[in-house]
């Protein structure tokens, strides 16, 4: 094998609309049915649950992207049909489950858009065209979004009669505080790349002609900081809002003592 072959991106998973690669320290999942606009399946979520416990240990960040024009319209709209999606349960179907069984289901969905957060990985989403309903929240999924200058986002759930289910209020909440991701809601209306750069949805806006560029930059700057350190101020960051001060001074003492303690060599 020759050098060039040997950094050339690895396929891990390419199946139901998704597809894993792998590039050392980093990995692109990419939504790949570009004539639905990346709607999306049970199919889809249970390959993107096996493209997170695909990982090698060496992948830092993971970059999550869309093919064409945009990032995702969000949920197929056939799951709306009487019928649903072959072989799948439908949605009257799922109403019919007692309280206990219905809450695993959901529970097994969101666990697909989990594994995004851990705290060993940075995920970024690249977001271009619509990102809407689940689409908008496998964006909110990721850590960083940086948005092309077409993106349109929108969480059209309640406009359906349901709610945000899949992991996304929490971190829309953070970003955008709770008066502010309430209208954003209960409205259903498009919130496009330049708001959601001010608002703080998105982490930078960029003409489209340079989102790859963008992503890459962003993906060497966070790569460049060492692992340990990224691993552990992550940690600190995401659980900062459930602390008290004093619990998120001590959690930084703690923090630093286990980075001092493995910088001298004399971490576990």
């Amino acid at each position: 094998m020759t050098t060039s072959e040997s950094l050339d991106p690895v396929t891990v998973v390419d199946k139901d609309g998704v597809r894993l690669t792998v590039d050392d320290a980093v990995a692109t999942v990419t939504l790949t049915n570009p004539a639905k606009r990346n709607a999306q399946s049970f199919a889809l979520w249970r390959a993107l649950a096996e493209a997170g416990a695909s990982l090698p240990g060496s992948v830092r960040v993971v970059v999550v992207r869309g093919e064409g024009a945009s990032f995702s319209a969000g949920l197929d709209r056939q799951a709306f049909t009487p019928e649903g999606f072959e072989g799948e349960p439908s949605f009257p179907e799922l109403a019919r489950l007692g309280d206990a069984e219905l809450d695993d289901v959901i529970a097994g969905y969101q666990s697909c858009f989990t594994w995004l957060r851990r705290n060993d990985l940075l995920s970024v989403a690249a977001v271009q065209g619509h990102a809407i309903g689940a689409g908008f929240q496998l964006a909110l999924a990721c850590d960083l979004r940086i948005a092309a200058d077409d993106a349109q986002f929108a969480m059209r759930e309640t406009s359906l009669g349901l709610v945000p289910d899949l992991t996304g209020t929490h971190p829309l909440v953070g970003l955008v505080g709770y008066g502010r991701a309430l209208e954003i809601c209960v409205t259903g209306r498009y919130v496009h790349a330049d708001e959601a750069a001010r608002i703080g949805l998105a982490n930078l806006t960029v003409d489209r002609a340079d989102l790859d560029a963008a992503v890459a930059d962003l993906t060497a700057a966070l790569l460049a900081a060492p692992r340990s350190a990224a691993i552990e101020t992550k940690a600190l960051l995401r659980d900062a809002s459930a602390r008290t001060y004093d619990e998120q001074r001590a959690a930084e003492r703690a923090a630093q003592a286990r980075r001092l303690r493995d910088l001298a060599g004399l971490g576990d």
